[in-house]
């Protein structure tokens, strides 16, 4: 295409600080790319730690976002104009920045989607409500996010199929033993989290996996909690979907991805129809548009997925082995001084968890203790976490969650604790 813009030169250069430095030595640089960090609250210096709900925004992406929509937008694939082109490349540039993230084998598997929660839903109607007869069987896990169990739910409504939960345990761990004994010949997919949202816990999909194709059964991996910490590769997992959404990954709300095997997205009808999703038209019957396209009815997110791309190259330009690493010793440090208030509680305690601390306090409620601190200038997330089976499992109504992400200090975890303690003093 003449004068195509590429994507690089929609977004802004993201700070790249040396892959050869720990990144704990690196926080002030790091940190300083992110200006709601330097945002005060009731006068004090914002701390924070709610990255599991949604992750803060460097200006990479702030400017990605700036830059298209003063130089670039127009719909895309539609057009012949200058504009039209210009968007189509930057959002056929984001697919492809998106499809090298997760090692897709082809742009075709990876389907631009709201977020995680449509990602699911997608794959449950597309693909589970043709397939599922009655007595048919879906296994999820007791650790899901209710967008990962209420999509399942309504499609065992629509086609009698039932659902099936693997257990946990006190630890917050899946039991493989007894998710292997749930297969049967009924068994038609399995839907797991990657990262459990509530408590960290990081499970063993690989195996999981590897199980389930065993049984000749397909699996949904939920990775909304995992691509901001660790790299994901769908090849190497051998997985059939994966989806996680942008405004987790430090990139724009409204926007998300769904990765599909491509021999399964070819044989699933679409979920919408509309504009886009079509090759043609007419009054006695309908040719829908090829991968990935027929799973994008409508005008897309362009700007959404010109950011998500603009995110993913600042979470690559810092290297996510570093971004593990630090994140592993924030919540080891985390871990220990929690541990030492008096009355406090950790809930989850898996061998293998992510940057993640829920917790109860003797005496104090989440919603109480999320208040006060507050007024500290600390930002965390209290209630079920949308995971209201985790909190039946552990009889509780709410938890304190503290999520920490790569820009997180431990002097911000120090704040955190001073706060929880002060709050546990004040209702002895």
């Amino acid at each position: 295409m003449s004068n195509a813009i590429t994507l690089s030169s929609l977004t802004a250069s993201p700070v790249a600080p040396s892959v050869a430095q720990p990144l704990e030595t690196q926080l002030d640089r790091i940190r300083a790319d992110f200006p709601i960090l330097s945002t005060s609250v009731h006068g004090k210096p914002l701390v924070y730690l709610d990255n599991g709900a949604s992750s803060q925004r460097p200006t990479a992406v702030i400017d990605a976002l700036s830059d298209y929509a003063r130089h670039t937008h127009a719909n895309v694939h539609r057009g012949v104009h200058y504009l039209s082109q210009k968007a189509t490349d930057a959002f056929e540039g984001a697919r492809e920045t998106v499809r090298q993230f997760l090692n897709a084998k082809s742009c075709k598997e990876i389907v631009f989607v709201r977020g995680t929660t449509e990602a699911i839903n997608l794959v449950a109607q597309s693909y589970g409500r043709p397939r599922l007869q009655p007595g048919d069987e879906i296994i999820v896990s007791h650790l899901e996010h209710h967008a990962n169990i209420v999509p399942w739910q309504m499609l065992a409504q629509q086609t009698g199929a039932q659902v099936k939960v693997a257990p946990i345990n006190e630890q917050g761990e899946l039991q493989m033993d007894a998710l292997a004994a749930l297969f049967t010949q009924r068994t038609r997919i399995l839907a797991l989290t990657h990262v459990s949202n509530a408590l960290g816990s990081v499970f063993p999909i690989r195996e999981c996996i590897t199980l389930a194709h065993q049984h000749g059964v397909p699996v949904l991996i939920d990775g909304a909690q995992a691509v901001p910490h660790t790299a994901v590769d769908v090849q190497a997992l051998d997985c059939d979907f994966y989806v996680f959404s942008g405004h987790k990954l430090f990139g724009p709300s409204g926007i998300g991805v769904l990765y599909g095997r491509e021999s399964l997205l070819q044989a699933m009808p679409p979920w919408q129809g509309g504009g886009d999703m079509i090759l043609s038209v007419s009054f006695t019957g309908t040719t829908y548009n090829e991968l990935p396209y027929r799973f994008e009815a409508g005008t897309p997110n362009i700007e959404g997925a010109v950011g998500l791309a603009a995110a993913i190259s600042y979470v690559n330009a810092i290297g996510l082995d570093r971004i593990g690493a630090w994140e592993s010793q924030l919540l080891s440090y985390a871990t220990e001084k929690l541990s030492q208030i008096d009355g406090l509680r950790i809930i989850g305690t898996a061998k293998h968890k992510a940057s993640l601390v829920s917790f109860v306090v003797d005496g104090v409620h989440a919603h109480d203790l999320g208040t006060i601190l507050d007024q500290d200038g600390i930002a965390i997330r209290t209630g079920h976490h949308c995971a209201m089976p985790v909190m039946e499992f552990f009889g509780l109504s709410a938890t304190a969650r503290a999520s920490f992400a790569f820009y997180n200090t431990k002097a911000e975890i120090d704040a955190l604790v001073s706060s929880v303690s002060g709050a546990a003093a004040l209702f002895r």
